[in-house]
């Protein structure tokens, strides 16, 4: 068999990686894509689900909750496994603790040496550091601007300064004040990053397309969150927001030439075809177990959210599988269809929406000091229901104040990888 015969034969096995799948969005992204191949993909393709939990008993549990969904989706389609237009599911668990560097390293070790490629990643998995609820602002907010208030909440609290455990011993003379690691940050930015930094020989090994990353981000990426001099959000009360503004603000300025230096090294470009691409979709708002708060109160906040989209709102999909709608779709749209978007309107930020029927659609979304795709202007016009009160159409100072932090972050994120690989490199030693 030629190269391009193994390419072209390689191309209709699919191999996706999602992280944090044992609940909520997670495994909503995997029950949808699990749909999509057994409903519209036919028996020449194939997809290898490679999903990450934090211990065996929960991959035991998701894998079985899993492989229950596909019985459930052929009986009720009404479609045998043997059928000939059914396309295989191939389940693969494994155990990853993104605040563990080494957990990390081990789980890279496991993939580089068992998959001949990955096609997708997908960075789902992540922690909110939440502890409850301003009740106060949040009733104050709620009744004087609802729609606002259950889209674009400010109203959350959170713990200032969580750190991981010690990612080496603390008697290694090396460990100082520098090193350290925020909770939140590592969990949804920096934990992500040296895992695909990791499996960036798998992501190159696409001859026919590149490879994807796709980053989950979030509607409270509030550029308020976020200081570049604080990447780690370790002095913000919204480590939270912080972080995904870190991850839209990464996602969106990778494709940029001011970037590219850093880039390059946290992706290293291949040699004879297209380097694996990187984008941000978001979930619009579901209702899920990141904000403690008591069961009854998390039925009423499911009641406000679809009022909200009854009142308009296009960001309220409210349950997982229908927030999973922009994730699934950027992981298996075709290569040309995603180009012909972001290579003439600008990289941008793909979000789960909706209508008040409950009908999911994919949506570019407006984020602040970025618009909708980069370009000056390109959010004018855009209805007060899908943006938060305070932003305004996209000016040329506000895009330079989203490009060159962007900059930065990227220069900052190679170093602090580059820093802690020398770190448990000397441990190892």
């Amino acid at each position: 068999m030629t190269d391009r015969q193994h390419a072209s034969v390689e191309d209709f096995h699919n191999y996706v990686l999602v992280t944090g799948a044992n609940g909520g969005l997670g495994y909503a992204i995997c029950c949808r894509l699990i749909n999509e191949y057994l409903l519209t993909r036919p028996s020449t393709h194939s997809l290898r689900l490679i999903i990450t939990t934090r211990n065996k008993t929960k991959s035991h549990d998701v894998i079985a909750k899993l492989k229950d969904h596909i019985f459930r989706t052929r009986k009720h389609h009404k479609v045998h496994e043997k059928t000939p237009l059914v396309a295989k599911i191939y389940l693969q668990s494994e155990q990853l603790d993104l605040c563990n560097l080494r957990s990390v390293q081990k789980l890279v070790h496991r993939l580089i040496r068992s998959l001949p490629k990955l096609d997708t990643v997908i960075l789902n998995a992540g922690h909110g550091g939440f502890t409850g609820v301003d009740w106060p602002l949040a009733i104050w907010t709620v009744l004087t601007n609802f729609r606002q208030a259950v889209t674009y909440p400010t109203f959350k609290l959170s713990d200032v300064g969580d750190l991981t455990a010690p990612q080496v011993p603390e008697s290694t003379s090396t460990v100082a004040k520098s090193t350290q690691l925020g909770q939140v940050f590592c969990s949804n930015v920096f934990g992500h990053y040296m895992l695909v930094h990791g499996v960036s020989p798998l992501l190159s090994n696409l001859p026919a397309s590149p490879g994807r990353i796709i980053w989950i981000s979030s509607l409270e990426a509030y550029e308020s969150a976020f200081s570049v001099d604080d990447l780690q959000g370790l002095s913000s009360s919204s480590a939270y927001e912080s972080s995904k503004r870190l991850t839209d603000v990464l996602a969106l300025s990778s494709g940029l030439s001011v970037t590219q230096p850093w880039v390059d090294r946290f992706l290293p470009p291949p040699a004879d075809h297209r380097p694996s691409r990187q984008y941000v979709a978001h979930p619009g708002i579901c209702a899920t177990n990141i904000l403690p708060i008591h069961w009854i109160l998390v039925y009423a906040m499911t009641a406000a959210f679809y009022v909200a989209r009854w009142l308009g709102s296009p960001w309220h999909t409210v349950t997982p599988y229908k927030g999973a709608c922009a994730p699934v779709w950027l992981a298996l749209a075709s290569q040309e269809e995603l180009d012909a978007v972001e290579d003439n309107a600008g990289a941008g930020k793909w979000g789960s929406a909706i209508d008040w029927q409950g009908e999911e659609r994919v949506s570019r979304t407006e984020v602040q000091g970025w618009g909708i795709g980069g370009e000056v202007g390109d959010n004018a016009g855009l209805p007060k229901s899908s943006r938060p009160r305070e932003v305004e159409d996209l000016s040329e100072e506000d895009k330079e104040r989203f490009v060159l932090p962007g900059r930065k972050c990227w220069q900052s994120m190679e170093h602090l990888r580059a820093e802690w690989e020398e770190l448990l490199k000397e441990e190892d030693d």
